[in-house]
């Protein structure tokens, strides 16, 4: 990856004349970016002149507790690409993987970028970051990941939190958590690093087209384009993995695989009786794929995990159909109304939302109403009774 072929003051316009990049070529990438995004076809004129015009920014990506697969993602995408395309434009300054820098010189080179392009520069975040015993479980040239994206937050243009380890805590901060690995929007809603405009692209790892895209957009309008509650963007994460699925008509012809390599299997039957999590996911990877565009872990015969969700890890039963832990309306009777509430919140409600309801934003009374009212299209699967429905209410408000 060439990450000096532009001058700062140049233009990605006197970068595609250098390089004999034709017009041609130039709109196809734009109409690629323009799609991947949704947006509207009277947006890629001004799609394509802003990005022309606009001039290389500095970039600064942290590296905490992850495995580098995000990068590894970005990296190993097929040439030439529109990731190349993009991170030769952009300067990326610092980036433990990538750069040839290292020890004092590496520090060195990222505290001359946050002085000299304070309050210009994108910071991208991939890692969760510890922060249980004072930070001490992951440290960089002597300071704890916290204090290193406190310093680096302060004169960011805007936050990008990679992976689902930086977007939410990930696979570090699966329980028990004994590192206190935590995602950069808490730190933020926190008050332990300062809040900047923030865009989460969660995924273990996130697809590269959605990375790129994203860089595309805030490039040309210097903003991140139309995000969701949980601040992925719409475009990419609008829809659930079930719903783009290529196996979603023999889950509509009900036939399912109902063990690895049986016939439904070798078929390409629908995998949700194997534990698929996709009608709980929001994602593209069923559409955009990896590897060229070539496959998707559902595409090569394996469920999805939901590893775009929140507390994805500890949602446990990866091979336990959603029927499994649906709700049954059978158990429980003899318990108390909170025990039973708590068996309904982690037997449906964990799926998407954290393990921990005292997280809720919504005020616990108000849940029960909204969930009776059939306004929220991803919890219209679930068929909840009136009497589970007051159950869950008091449990929800206990914890409250």
């Amino acid at each position: 990856m060439d990450i000096n072929t532009m001058s700062r003051s140049g233009t990605f316009g006197s970068y595609l004349t250098r390089n004999d990049i034709s017009r041609r070529s130039f709109l196809k990438i734009c109409s690629t970016f323009a799609s991947l995004l949704a947006l509207p076809s009277d947006a890629l004129p001004a799609l394509s002149e802003k990005l022309r015009q606009a001039t290389r920014p500095s970039v600064i990506w942290l590296s905490f507790q992850e495995c580098t697969g995000c990068t590894e993602s970005l990296t190993r995408s097929h040439a030439p690409t529109i990731e190349d395309l993009i991170f030769n434009f952009i300067s990326l300054d610092y980036h433990h993987t990538l750069q040839a820098a290292a020890g004092e010189a590496a520090e060195a080179a990222r505290l001359t970028t946050m002085k000299q392009f304070f309050g210009q520069y994108l910071l991208i975040v991939d890692g969760s970051i510890p922060i249980g015993n004072g930070g001490v479980y992951s440290t960089i040239a002597g300071k704890t990941n916290l204090e290193i994206l406190k310093e680096c937050t302060v004169g960011a243009k805007a936050v990008i939190a990679l992976g689902s380890c930086a977007a939410f805590g990930g696979l570090p901060a699966a329980s028990p958590n004994p590192t206190g690995a935590t995602d950069v929007a808490t730190l933020m809603n926190n008050g332990l690093i300062a809040k900047k405009t923030l865009v989460n692209l969660p995924g273990c790892p996130p697809l590269p087209i959605a990375i790129s895209s994203v860089l595309a957009h805030f490039l040309a309008f210097d903003r991140f384009p139309a995000l969701d509650d949980l601040n992925r963007p719409l475009s990419f994460y609008g829809n659930t993995v079930h719903e783009r699925c290529s196996r979603y008509h023999f889950y509509q012809q009900e036939k399912f695989v109902e063990r690895f390599d049986d016939e439904g299997a070798q078929k390409g039957w629908c995998l949700y009786k194997l534990g698929c999590k996709g009608p709980t996911t929001y994602n593209a990877c069923s559409v955009y794929k990896w590897n060229q565009q070539t496959s998707s872990p559902i595409d090569s015969g394996h469920p999805c995990l939901g590893c775009s969700e929140p507390g994805f890890w500890d949602l446990g039963g990866f091979y336990r159909s959603l029927d499994d832990v649906a709700v049954s309306g059978q158990r429980g009777n003899n318990k108390a109304d909170t025990e039973e509430g708590q068996l309904l919140y982690e037997d449906n409600c964990v799926y998407c939302h954290s393990i921990d309801p005292s997280k809720f934003a919504t005020e616990a009374d108000k849940i029960s109403e909204l969930l009776r009212s059939g306004n929220i299209r991803s919890h219209r699967r679930l068929e909840f009774t009136d009497d589970q429905l007051n159950i869950l209410d008091k449990y929800l408000k206990s914890i409250k």
